[in-house]
């Protein structure tokens, strides 16, 4: 049975990003989320054109949780301006995926055992922020 739309939910995020192809790769490689659907619009975001690449959860899914989005004719917006928060049950195999992928790690991680997580903060090839919470059992 599919679960119901509510009225009002938060769907996905768009990520501005300078290179679609780049940033899908090194999402798709560290949070193991897949490519689903490319287009261009001549008039998107506020009348610009813009290219966006949506990456799901799972192969096949109709609607991304993740959009990369390109404006064509300005540059990225600041990479600081939005902090994607994942969560894994294997932390340290996350990290090597993101050092693999071209990310770097922006902080030790921190243990937080009053809150069962650990918590570590990386960066992207383009020096976007993730927050990455690894939750204990």
């Amino acid at each position: 049975m599919a679960t119901p739309v509510r009225a009002d939910d938060l769907a996905f995020t768009k990520l501005v990003v300078d290179d679609l192809d780049a940033m899908a790769d090194y999402y798709c490689a560290v949070f193991r989320l897949h490519r689903a659907t490319r287009a261009r619009f001549e008039q998107g975001v506020g009348g610009e054109p813009i290219e966006e690449l949506a990456l799901v959860a799972t192969a096949g899914d109709r609607f991304g949780a993740l959009h990369l989005l390109k404006f064509e004719k300005r540059p990225a917006a600041a990479p600081e301006e939005v902090i994607l928060g994942f969560t894994t049950r294997d932390l340290a195999g996350l990290i090597e995926r993101i050092r693999r992928a071209g990310g770097s790690l922006a902080s030790e991680v921190k243990e937080m055992p009053d809150h069962g997580i650990r918590v570590v903060f990386a960066r992207d090839p383009e020096g976007h922020w993730n927050e990455i919470v690894e939750v204990r059992t």
